[in-house]
């Protein structure tokens, strides 16, 4: 059987390891492939084109090749189009390839998410600060429902009744949405829980999404870590436990 060669795939490296003593193996998010395992052989010599290339949060496009579970790459090119984040902006972008590493599957493609994931990714590298928490609430919400761990917001998920605007719920593992009780930390008004169904529709934009994530931002925030932590089945992630490490500084 002929080895399968992809060529001018756009991808953003999650994470890498060393393989030995001068190559990597890496984890790497593709558009059209999903999350795909890649050995790029010679990566750690001063003199390898990849050595500058390699990089998270960056934007490239790649060639790789082979029929086993860990493929060979064979180019690399960035793309260009934003500088790295930092500081905050570069610990988000972190964690975001945390949630991805543990969340997705190898070899199960989500283009709608990539898509997502690329303009997250430089807005993290634009934006203030005041805006990091919307684009992180936005992006959770793409990631949960592109791999089908979000329930339908727009109605109570036991029954499939229709949210009432004014009524209270809350996103639960497992429970999906349901009405608040008095002793739940945090919950939304049906409006605002629709609106955020609406901005996940398939016409939507992206922006959209960051858009309805600004009422009741707080609420929502946690509502999300809860489930994201269940579904990670961690208590803390750990890029969310060295952000905390570094504010107690």
């Amino acid at each position: 059987m002929a080895t399968k060669r992809i060529s001018d795939e756009p991808a953003y490296v999650l994470h890498r390891y060393d393989w030995s003593e001068s190559s990597l193996i890496l984890e790497v998010f593709t558009r059209q492939y999903g999350r795909v395992a890649l050995v790029a052989r010679g990566a750690k010599k001063p003199s390898s084109s990849f050595r500058p290339i390699l990089l998270p949060l960056q934007p490239l496009h790649l060639a790789f090749g082979g029929d086993a579970e860990i493929r060979t790459l064979k180019s690399a090119e960035w793309q260009g189009g934003h500088v790295m984040p930092t500081g905050d902006a570069l610990l988000s972008g972190y964690y975001l390839n945390e949630l991805l590493m543990r969340l997705l599957a190898r070899d199960d493609p989500h283009p709608v998410l990539f898509d997502a994931y690329a303009a997250t990714v430089q807005l993290l590298a634009s934006q203030s600060d005041e805006t990091l928490q919307l684009v992180l609430r936005a992006f959770e919400l793409r990631l949960l429902q592109g791999i089908g761990l979000l329930p339908q917001l727009d109605v109570q998920t036991a029954t499939l009744s229709p949210l009432e605007p004014r009524t209270r719920y809350v996103l639960v593992a497992e429970a999906g949405l349901r009405e608040a009780h008095d002793d739940d930390r945090a919950s939304l008004p049906g409006e605002q829980w629709q609106a955020l169904q609406q901005a996940l529709g398939d016409d939507a934009l992206f922006s959209d999404t960051v858009q309805a994530c600004i009422p009741g931002l707080g609420e929502l925030k946690t509502q999300l870590r809860a489930l994201l932590n269940y579904h990670c089945d961690v208590k803390v992630l750990k890029t969310r436990q060295m952000m905390m490490d570094l504010q107690a500084l």
